[in-house]
């Protein structure tokens, strides 16, 4: 690949780079969660030289970042751009036909079903509960959204604002939790937004579906309010971004991976 190919991928050459059986793999498992390496080698059965080589050519074309993990910073966790994939993969079949393009082919939004989300980080005071707001806004209530956290924090005012300002939605009524109130519950699927919150998260009945999303804590940056802003706004559009490809998978036409 040349330097130039992340900002210049064509149809040929991103199917050419997905197109590959290892790569592939590595899309799919990182489509259901975010990864560390030695999970991805188990998950596909090859060895991690193999695995890590063709990571940096996903990275390399800007479908997968790496961010270190906020538990043990020798470990890195993998992240799939999935927005960017559904862009070139929607430019590309619509090189073919025009009317492959999703924005002509898109029908009405299926109907969602009835299901049970947990959101888990560590404080429950910005990314959790900014999460379960989300879901519940976007799904009107059909999905029953919680959150909790391993060591529960106050709401953090920049939580507050910029669910409030950026996204239309009001959470000074929601409360923090501690996780151990919702052992014993069934959900259909668990979701992890802390690092560290992923290593004591309990087991659930029911075997639901559990996924990772690491996500950094905006209330870690800045030394104050106004300049931790920031990485809030940036925290909530990705969230809202993630949960947008979640609740696709809640409808009548869609199976949990």
């Amino acid at each position: 690949m040349n330097a130039n190919l992340p900002a210049n991928l064509g149809p040929t050459e991103f199917l050419q780079l997905v197109g590959h059986p290892v790569r592939w793999r590595l899309l799919g498992e990182l489509a259901r969660s975010d990864r560390l390496v030695h999970e991805l080698t188990g998950l596909i059965g090859e060895p991690q030289n193999l695995v890590s080589y063709h990571l940096a050519k996903l990275r390399d074309a800007r479908l997968v970042s790496a961010q270190r993990s906020s538990a043990d910073r020798r470990d890195a966790y993998y992240t799939l751009d999935l927005t960017r994939i559904g862009s070139l993969m929607g430019a590309t079949s619509g090189t073919i036909h025009p009317g492959l393009h999703p924005a002509i082919s898109a029908r009405v939004a299926p109907k969602l079903t009835a299901a049970r989300v947990l959101f888990l980080c560590t404080g429950n005071s910005a990314r959790s509960q900014m999460a379960e707001a989300l879901v519940k806004v976007r799904s009107s209530g059909v999905i029953q959204t919680c959150s909790a956290g391993s060591h529960p924090k106050p709401i953090h005012p920049n939580a507050l604002r910029v669910m409030r300002d950026e996204h239309g939605i009001d959470i000074s009524n929601q409360t923090s939790k501690h996780l151990d109130a919702f052992v014993g519950q069934r959900f259909d699927w668990v979701i992890s937004l802390c690092d560290r919150v992923r290593e004591v998260c309990p087991e659930f009945p029911g075997n639901p579906a559990t996924i990772h999303w690491s996500t950094p804590n905006p209330a870690d940056a800045g030394t104050d309010d106004e300049s931790s802003y920031p990485l809030f706004r940036q925290v909530a559009s990705g969230l809202d971004t993630r949960i947008g490809f979640l609740l696709a998978l809640f409808t009548d036409q869609s199976n949990p991976p």
